[in-house]
């Protein structure tokens, strides 16, 4: 019988949680794995990232995008950000993948007025299409994640890690 492999990650430290939360509050964007709604098989979206006022990350979802029914049908998802720097190895740069549960907000909900004002400070170009039918403000909860600050650093945060 195998064993199982050792688990090589560290424990979140102070410099690996400023570091998350640092490429969270810069990254405009992150890509977003879902489940596909007609084919359950996984998609993979770019999206426009931000946060709410918690530090929560959330986005703004057309019903049109594939992942607006996916996450409706499976909220669990996976986000990646962190860019490639100019130079250098792709995988020498830091990139955070955070597990998360999708919480779309209602129209109704009392604190979508708030968040709407929040996500168009961060993108103002959203005001020609935040008011839409078609759009909602998507809540991604943390559940955890896994920051990968370079060769041989790879460190397990939890939500509160994150600061949300």
């Amino acid at each position: 019988m195998s064993q199982p492999a050792p688990d090589r990650t560290l424990p979140a430290d102070d410099a690996a949680r400023l570091l998350a939360r640092t490429m969270l509050e810069r990254s405009g964007h992150a890509s977003l794995a879902f489940i596909d709604a007609e084919t359950g098989t996984p998609g993979i979206s770019r999206i426009a990232l931000g946060l709410a006022p918690d530090g929560q990350p959330m986005t703004l979802v057309s019903a049109l995008a594939p992942h607006d029914a996916g996450l409706r049908r499976a909220p669990d998802c996976a986000l990646m950000v962190g860019d490639v720097g100019p130079k250098g190895d792709p995988l020498s740069h830091p990139r955070l993948m955070i597990r998360a549960r999708a919480i779309f907000v209602a129209p109704d909900d009392p604190a979508r007025l708030a968040l709407r004002a929040h996500w168009l400070k961060q993108h103002p170009k959203s005001t020609l299409y935040i008011d839409f039918a078609d759009f909602s403000l998507v809540r991604l909860a943390p559940v955890s994640a896994l920051l990968n600050a370079g060769f041989g650093r790879a460190y397990r945060l939890g939500a509160a890690d994150l600061g949300a």
